[in-house]
């Protein structure tokens, strides 16, 4: 199976890094919050397209390193690749929007896996991690 492309899930403490997608009826999911990725070009690996992806979309030049979790996830046509990392000192300022999507947004990681406007698919996958994420305590992550 193909590799098509790739997601990143930025968690913060309690809170997760979106994209709003474009309104437009001819793109798939509009108007959904959304994570940082997309397709894969020329041949890139999986960890590759993701940080290429973040960088055009937020401006963020994370490395491998900062990709602390991965899961590849069956999808039509190929496999697309979901990735965690977990940034305590995220600093919004560091961000510059690209010309994807509506708006981002640093929002509640509750309100993302139970109210928001997103795909399902990124919940599901998102889960998966959280199930092995050690418990967060204030601004510390401790294992308990």
């Amino acid at each position: 199976m193909s590799f098509l492309g790739a997601k990143l899930a930025i968690l913060t403490g309690d809170s997760i890094v979106l994209i709003l997608r474009d309104d437009d009826p001819a793109i798939p999911w509009p108007n959904h919050w959304d994570l940082p990725g997309g397709g894969r070009e020329d041949g890139e690996t999986p960890e590759a397209c993701v940080l290429r992806e973040l960088r055009e979309e937020l401006g963020l030049a994370y490395t491998p390193q900062d990709l602390l979790w991965k899961m590849p996830s069956p999808a039509e046509g190929g496999t697309v690749w979901f990735f965690v990392s977990e940034k305590p000192a995220f600093d919004p300022g560091q961000v510059t929007f690209g010309n994807e999507g509506q708006l981002w947004r640093l929002a509640p990681l509750d309100w993302f896996m139970t109210k928001a406007r997103t795909l399902p698919r990124h919940r599901e996958r998102l889960a998966c991690y959280l199930e092995t994420r050690p418990r967060i305590i204030g601004p510390q992550i401790s294992r308990g």
